[in-house]
């Protein structure tokens, strides 16, 4: 059997992946703090027919082998953590990190994951938890009778409180970022987990706070149309190239008609 058809189909499946990693892209271009992904890409193992150095007659040596490869595979998707845009909300508890950084959530099973995601609101007891319930780690509560919310820089919460003088501190957002972000698990609700890869939480050189602004996606819009069209061309091209090795199968099986 022709090499050239395994090797088309591999580049075939290779493109169908990228092209549901552009679709969820695409499809999460508005979420806040999303960052998106890029699928690299390996060609696998080559079946050498001469090897490169051999000797020739006459002593001479050979510069160059012979070698087939044998498609292409898939290795990593790899989050890219550029700054997305920033959206001004005017609302107290949104929150964006200017520079490197995620904040601390605070899982049911006692885990802590991370966000880039800003978009905090308060529950019935005040304290400050994501859109799924999940609290800030460390938890900030501000009381309901609270009056002119404001964020500092470095993560302190403060407030005023009606017919009451002096102004009032809920306590400081600490952010941490990782070595290596990419490493971090994606687990879904703009969540991620960290990983023997993305290494421990470090608290020092992160980024600032500012408040009343959300991070949105990362994602261009433009980019990816682009890398769907050259996703989809190479899915075509490795189409043709199977219907030419079925051709030249065909011409090599009719020779004896």
């Amino acid at each position: 059997m022709m090499r050239a058809l395994w090797s088309a189909a591999s580049g075939m499946q290779a493109q169908q992946l990228n092209v549901d990693n552009i679709a969820n892209n695409l499809a999460n271009v508005n979420t806040a703090g999303f960052k998106k992904d890029r699928v690299d890409f390996q060609d696998v193992i080559y079946q050498t027919l001469k090897s490169p150095g051999a000797s020739a007659t006459e002593g001479l040596q050979i510069p160059t082998g012979l070698h087939v490869g044998l498609g292409v595979r898939p290795v990593a998707t790899q989050k890219i953590f550029t700054q997305g845009n920033m959206q001004q909300t005017g609302n107290p508890l949104d929150l964006v990190i200017e520079g490197e950084g995620f904040f601390q959530i605070s899982m049911p099973d006692g885990t802590t994951a991370y966000t880039r995601d800003g978009g905090f609101k308060r529950d019935s007891q005040g304290n400050l938890v994501t859109s799924d319930g999940y609290t800030l780690q460390p938890a900030i509560t501000i009381p309901a009778e609270a009056a002119d919310i404001n964020v500092g820089d470095d993560g302190t919460v403060t407030y005023t409180i009606s017919g009451q003088s002096g102004v009032q501190q809920a306590g400081k957002i600490d952010i941490v970022r990782f070595a290596n972000p990419a490493g971090l698990n994606p687990v879904g609700k703009n969540l991620f987990t960290q990983s023997d890869a993305s290494g421990d939480p470090i608290t020092d050189g992160v980024g600032t706070i500012a408040q009343g602004w959300l991070e949105m996606s990362n994602v261009q819009v433009v980019d990816e149309m682009v890398n769907m069209i050259t996703a989809q061309r190479a899915y075509e091209i490795n189409s043709k190239a199977i219907q030419a090795s079925d051709q030249m199968l065909e011409q090599a099986a009719n020779l004896r008609r």
